[in-house]
């Protein structure tokens, strides 16, 4: 189909900045002896990247809402590259929180440039599934791009990461330069508009859903590669296949969700994925101290990953119909709200590693997916009343 190639390209570009965000959780322990820092230390750069992504992209998309998107996206794809450059080449702890909040500043404007782009070369009637595709490029990271990390960590160092990042950056970022149309800018809608709709009851309760599902998902997956080599007791060379199935499930579980949600509707599907996911945390809690094997801890790990990802597509089209009439506002607020509860989930992680034990942290995650659980019951009997007003 004419264009969808531009789409997928567009997808690799998502993939890219999906992998610079999730892959330190894979290699979390090789940057803390590396740089002879403190596991729950190495776990802020999560909450550095996720900070600074969500307070950030929103003012820089306003600034640069009339420039041309094929432009905005390569000049972000540069900041982007620059900054995995950093990442490889400066020294210490502190230079390298330098570079992954360059990191991000790049990262957030380059993914909704991309989605932008997307939906206006598509063909008519295909603008939400070229949506899906390039998001579906985050979804890949997770399954291709975190457990090859830790693989290249592993042979060649952790810097050497983020030199490839930038080497593929690059590549791409010259093709998208010939290759992607030049599309214009739209009307900038205000930061202020924007957030007035916090005071809206159903987007706040919306957007608590977001943050405590996916804080809770944050709390845990941020220290999953010390949690499964320290308290699981996993060998290293087989720790790169364990995320890699890990990710699987996430695909499988992103899949079923959008499936589910319109089958059984969004209210049963976001219960029921948020219950799993509260369940598969106390599940592993409970193997780990009771099981001797790594086998069934690995399945549990996999359904975790199902059902927290089951949440996300379904999350998404919750957001829009909650205010359909703004839909790009409530996909915007979505995403930074995601990005602040990856940010707060792992710095919670780190107080809980620090003044607890790591392997504490899936209580504690599963406390919060219980809270987005609550919110949600609470949504859905706003939404109910809305519709019964709406009759009469």
């Amino acid at each position: 189909m004419k264009g969808t190639w531009k789409v997928y390209l567009l997808a690799l570009v998502s993939f890219l900045v999906g992998t610079s965000e999730y892959v330190i959780s894979g290699i979390l322990d090789k940057i803390s002896l590396s740089l002879d820092i403190s596991i729950t230390s190495a776990g802020q750069l999560v909450t550095i990247f996720s900070f600074i992504y969500a307070i950030c992209t929103p003012v820089v998309m306003a600034l640069t809402a009339k420039i041309e998107r094929q432009k905005l996206l390569v000049a972000a794809l540069g900041v982007f590259v620059i900054a995995n450059v950093l990442a490889f080449v400066l020294p210490g702890f502190e230079l390298f929180i330098v570079a992954r909040a360059l990191m991000a500043l790049g990262a957030g404007t380059v993914v909704v440039s991309a989605l932008a782009i997307a939906a206006k070369i598509a063909p008519e009637g295909k603008q939400a599934s070229s949506i899906a595709n390039v998001t579906m490029g985050f979804t890949l990271s997770l399954i291709i791009g975190v457990p090859l990390g830790r693989m290249i960590a592993a042979e060649f160092g952790w810097r050497s990461v983020f030199g490839l990042l930038s080497l593929a950056g690059l590549l791409v970022m010259i093709v998208i330069y010939f290759t992607i149309p030049r599309i214009k800018g739209d009307d900038p809608v205000p930061l202020s508009k924007q957030l007035g709709f916090l005071k809206n009851s159903r987007v706040a309760l919306g957007l608590a859903i977001t943050f405590f599902w996916l804080g809770g998902y944050s709390i845990a997956y941020t220290y999953i590669s010390p949690y499964l080599l320290t308290v699981v007791g996993l060998n290293e060379n087989i720790l790169s296949s364990v995320l890699l199935a890990f990710g699987i499930a996430s695909l499988v579980g992103s899949k079923f969700g959008g499936y589910s949600a319109d089958k059984w509707g969004v209210a049963r599907t976001l219960g029921g994925g948020m219950t799993l996911h509260v369940l598969a945390l106390i599940l592993l809690t409970v193997s780990v101290m009771f099981t001797n094997s790594w086998i069934p801890i690995v399945v549990i790990l996999m359904l975790w990953s199902f059902a927290a990802w089951s949440t996300g597509p379904t999350q998404q089209y919750n957001m829009v119909r909650i205010e359909p009439n703004y839909s790009g506002v409530m996909l915007s607020l979505n995403q930074s709200t995601m990005q602040l509860s990856m940010a707060a989930g792992a710095g919670i992680g780190g107080i809980v590693v620090n003044q607890s034990s790591l392997s504490h942290i899936t209580w504690v995650g599963a406390f919060s997916v219980f809270i987005a659980i609550l919110a949600s019951f609470f949504l859905n009997a706003k939404m109910k009343q809305k519709a019964l007003t709406s009759r009469n």
